[in-house]
């Protein structure tokens, strides 16, 4: 079943000419972001979108989160197709279809982990159908959130006590708690260094193994051997879609880390 479903996704922005004095917007240069892409994603796909700088990767993930529109083209999320939606839907699409995780974890310094995951819940757009929740329904599905990415003992932590690695297990406990359709990660590990960043693609990893589908923009092929499938954005078109032949486990790569850091540390020492 298809959660992701693009077809010529295009997006094109208008820059207006300096020192025009015309105002005849035909001499604006038209700069085309996207060329026609298409996409689809299963459920419980691990995805990495990859390109060079100005290869299209930004616009793409902006309209998969609703946080953009294409120019032209149609993008079906969890079967609503999200082109011509209004500004409503595309609140709730963003609320309850997609859990945002990003590079800078984005929490709120003075609110605890569990204030912080239960944020999403507070914001619930709600349908016609559906029940109103409770606080105390809200604070047990954060506690279960927290509880998945291992950090049952930090609720009451400000992100300020929490160290890297923990502050973007909050951010995905906050991605998970209103069970979205997919979690969006762009360049979830770029402010971590290497044991943290095994540590959470290690958690992605035992996410998706779960069911969870999860697409991640990332500039590191590294990153993307953790993955289940690559794409690859080059000029706003896409040029490869490959599966991972050899994937990478990042709890064993981070085991191998750990010893081989105790062995240079020892070394060190002595």
């Amino acid at each position: 079943m298809s959660v992701i479903e693009m077809k010529g996704i295009k997006r094109e922005y208008r820059m207006e000419t300096r020192g025009k004095k015309s105002k005849d917007s035909e001499q604006d240069v038209i700069v085309r972001a996207l060329r026609g892409v298409d996409f689809s994603a299963d459920a419980g796909e691990f995805v990495s979108v990859m390109g060079p700088s100005g290869s299209g990767k930004s616009t793409l993930m902006n309209i998969l989160g609703c946080l953009d529109k294409p120019t032209a083209g149609t993008y079906t999320l969890d079967g609503i197709e999200t082109s011509a939606s209004n500004p409503d839907t595309f609140a709730y699409i963003r609320n309850r279809k997609i859990g945002f995780v990003f590079q800078s974890f984005n929490l709120l310094a003075r609110t605890t982990a569990l204030e912080n995951v239960e944020l999403p819940l507070f914001y619930r757009r709600r349908e016609k159908d559906d029940v109103k929740q409770h606080n105390s329904t809200r604070k047990e599905q954060a506690i279960s959130a927290l509880k998945e990415v291992g950090l049952a003992g930090r609720m009451d932590h400000f992100p300020s006590q929490l160290s890297g690695g923990q502050q973007q297990r909050v951010a995905i406990a906050r991605a998970m708690v209103n069970d979205p359709a997919f979690i969006l990660a762009d360049e979830p590990t770029g402010n971590l260094d290497t044991g943290m960043t095994l540590e959470i693609m290690g958690l992605f990893q035992q996410l998706n193994n779960q069911g969870k589908t999860i697409i991640m923009v990332t500039h590191e092929p590294e990153l993307a051997a953790y993955t289940k499938r690559i794409i690859t954005l080059r000029d706003g078109e896409l040029v490869s879609d490959k599966l991972v032949k050899k994937r990478r486990n990042a709890v064993d790569d981070l085991a191998k880390w750990n010893k081989d850091h105790a062995l240079l540390s020892g070394a060190f020492a002595g």
